[in-house]
């Protein structure tokens, strides 16, 4: 089989930020490396969840929200995949996701979506992890510019 794009980059070289995974006809895949792959510390599952609640609630009720056309978590704990139309420039997905951090990392009050008939594994949420995630990723993205967004020649298998 061919080898799908996530797995063609050397995850022991990959550091935390935003990177353009993909580009498929009119669809923009993004990598939010929250955590730095094989580190050894990742991402809870509770504060993932949450995290995965306030993130599409927020980029959907934003501006751009019809161009939004998915996110969620990565398998590995590591991060997210933000998944755009080619309409939002790399350079407002980027605005989009720290504005997203900033929302996640202040926000008070019930999760979204988080009550039994609206959630699959509603007992499992930790808005505490959430914050703190989104704490962590906000200072790794505040000075992020487009031009990091791609991954380097050396970071590809």
């Amino acid at each position: 089989m061919k080898k799908i794009a996530s797995f063609s980059v050397n995850h022991d070289l990959v550091t935390r930020g935003m990177f353009i995974s993909r580009i498929d006809g009119d669809v923009v895949t993004y990598d939010i490396r929250m955590k730095t792959p094989n580190g050894g510390d990742y991402l809870s599952n509770a504060g993932i969840h949450t995290f995965e609640h306030l993130f599409a609630t927020y980029a959907r009720n934003s501006e751009d929200g019809e161009k939004i056309i998915y996110v969620g978590p990565m398998g590995c704990r590591t991060g997210f995949y933000f998944l755009v139309r080619d309409t939002l420039s790399h350079e407002k997905a980027l605005s989009l996701m720290q504005k997203t951090l900033d929302f996640i990392a202040d926000y008070e009050g019930e999760i979204p979506g988080c009550a039994r008939i609206e959630c699959g594994n509603y007992l499992e949420h930790s808005l505490h992890d959430a914050k703190e995630m989104a704490r962590e990723m906000r200072e790794v993205l505040r000075t992020w510019t487009p031009e990091q967004m791609t991954y380097r020649e050396s970071e590809l298998v």
